[in-house]
């Protein structure tokens, strides 16, 4: 999330009531899976067309999720936060912390309010790869 320092975000309470396709909207972020670097908080990846966050016009993506129907997202992995989402009921009140609005530089995907989403996974598979054609380079040196 880039931003300047120098302008400041804004907490909203947010209701909405859940529709056919959920809330609405995919989350990110969790003290397992950082989504902003030294913060461990849940944020709004993408809003759904036509979903409920979107039809209420004020959820953002890139939005800090403070809370859940009271219950603070803060020191949460990312699945247990997750499962708040699923168990939350029909009627929803969230804690927004709004970032200041400039260009998006969200996730480039991401999934659905009640699954996970994990950087770490590409980062480990990208990283894997590396490692084997590294490896397989070496052998091949060596074997000469």
């Amino acid at each position: 999330m880039n931003g300047s320092a120098h302008r400041t975000s804004t907490a909203l309470d947010i209701q909405l009531r859940r529709g056919p396709a959920g809330l609405g909207f995919n989350i990110v972020g969790g003290t397992d899976q950082q989504y902003v670097i030294n913060d461990g908080g849940i944020y709004v990846a993408k809003i759904k067309e036509n979903g409920a966050a979107a039809l209420d016009g004020r959820l953002q993506e890139g939005d800090k999720i403070l809370a859940i129907n009271g219950y603070k997202l803060e020191n949460l992995p990312h699945s247990a936060a997750v499962d708040l989402f699923r168990s939350a009921g029909e009627d929803v009140h969230l804690r927004v912390l709004q970032s200041p609005r400039l260009s998006a530089n969200g996730p480039a995907s991401s999934r659905s309010d009640g699954e996970s989403s994990s950087p770490f996974m590409a980062t480990a598979l990208v990283s894997l790869v590396l490692v084997g054609g590294i490896a397989f380079l070496l052998y091949g040196v060596l074997r000469r």
